[in-house]
């Protein structure tokens, strides 16, 4: 089994930046990709970014050139960078991990509250 945990979300300005991290445990040889989803409510979830074991990413296209993910395979630590938020970034940030290279979810992590004010 896998553990996502989450840590980094909270409150912030608009044009303010947040890092959100996800440690991963367990069977981590089985994760392939890891990512970010969020939901925001009244909206279905949705990716937001995502990297591979071998670093190719793939970005919603709204925060393309604010939100930089990167993983360290020496933590089993995934992070995604948010700058330049805006109030429609707010939601709840789920880290998911995936045993299949931009596969369907295996793994979800709780969720973190970023909210972003105006």
């Amino acid at each position: 089994q896998v553990q996502l945990v989450e840590a980094g979300g909270g409150l912030v300005q608009a044009g303010g930046s947040l890092r959100l991290s996800c440690a991963a445990s367990g069977t981590i040889l089985s994760i392939n990709t890891m990512g970010w989803y969020r939901q925001a409510p009244g909206n279905q979830r949705e990716l937001v970014a995502r990297i591979s074991s071998d670093g190719t990413t793939d970005y919603l296209d709204s925060v393309k050139g604010r939100f930089t993910i990167s993983r360290d395979g020496a933590k089993n630590t995934v992070y995604l960078q948010m700058n330049s938020l805006k109030p429609e970034d707010t939601a709840v940030y789920y880290c998911a991990g995936a045993r299949v290279f931009f596969g369907n979810v295996n793994y979800w992590g709780q969720g973190t509250q970023v909210t972003v004010s105006s």
